[in-house]
């Protein structure tokens, strides 16, 4: 169940970021992933936050970026392929 609740949520990252609207679906997080000038934007679930492993995510964009996000959102250093991989390993 774990399993497909993850492969969910990573259709779901996928299929959320290929749309225009500027609006949060309830219970995600915006995140820009990618390079300065290709970043990409993607929901992620709210739950997500309590994950070890996106946590360190997490703080090395503070570390990198600090507070301050040009975007008007969370920016993550790393790449797509990395971001997609980390994701899916989240159940």
């Amino acid at each position: 169940m774990a399993f497909l609740r993850s492969l969910f949520a990573t259709k779901q990252i996928s299929r959320q970021s290929l749309t225009t609207e500027s609006s949060t679906p309830k219970g995600f997080l915006a995140v820009y992933v990618g390079e300065n000038l290709k970043k990409k934007r993607f929901f992620v679930p709210v739950y997500y936050l309590s994950k070890p492993s996106f946590q360190a995510l997490l703080r090395k964009a503070e570390e990198e970026f600090g507070f301050d996000h040009p975007t008007g959102g969370l920016s993550l250093p790393c790449d797509e392929a990395f971001f997609f991989t980390l994701t899916s390993q989240i159940r």
